[in-house]
């Protein structure tokens, strides 16, 4: 398994511009709440004699999720666990409403349309178009900009930082 480093520097290689780490500020958490509604539509029936409990498919997938993003860093997160029990709360309440399907469509739509306008400014493809995991990794490079933001975890951004330049360069010299 990749480092945290490696892999938020990967993910900062292509977002290096400040109006694209902006429009990820929308677009990354509206993607993973649409994607928490879908997820919440799909019961997995628990089998505990006569309790009828289910589960939805989401809770499986966001604890499994976590448990990648505590591997990597405990920080991030716990940060990563705040922002997403009201995120889930929200998705779960909204996914037992008529039409939730096509208001998570609708975001999901929207949201992914921010993330190519930042993609416009950076003038870089997202990072996820040469690596799939990268997908995994948006949401935890939010939080790490977010502890950035507040001051936090500065050795870990001067980590990255530098290597994200030094890729980004790699491969703009690739060109």
């Amino acid at each position: 398994m990749k480092s945290a480093v490696e892999q938020l520097s990967t993910y900062k290689s292509v977002h290096l511009n400040p109006k694209n780490i902006n429009t990820h500020f929308i677009g990354v958490p509206a993607i993973i709440w649409a994607l928490m509604v879908w997820l919440n539509l799909i019961e997995l029936p628990l089998i505990l004699g006569d309790s009828g409990l289910s589960v939805t498919l989401a809770m499986p997938i966001f604890i499994g999720i976590l448990i990648y993003y505590f591997m990597l860093h405990i920080k991030l997160a716990i940060g990563q666990v705040v922002f997403m029990l009201p995120t889930f709360y929200f998705a779960y309440y909204v996914s037992q409403m008529e039409n939730a399907g096509w208001i998570a469509l609708i975001v999901f739509v929207i949201a992914w349309i921010f993330q190519f306008v930042g993609h416009h400014y950076e003038k870089a493809k997202p990072a996820f178009v040469d690596d799939l995991n990268q997908l995994l990794i948006g949401p935890f490079f939010m939080m790490a900009e977010v502890f950035f933001m507040l001051g936090k975890l500065k050795t870990l951004e001067e980590e990255i930082t530098p290597l994200a330049i030094e890729k980004r360069r790699a491969f703009e010299a690739k060109k």
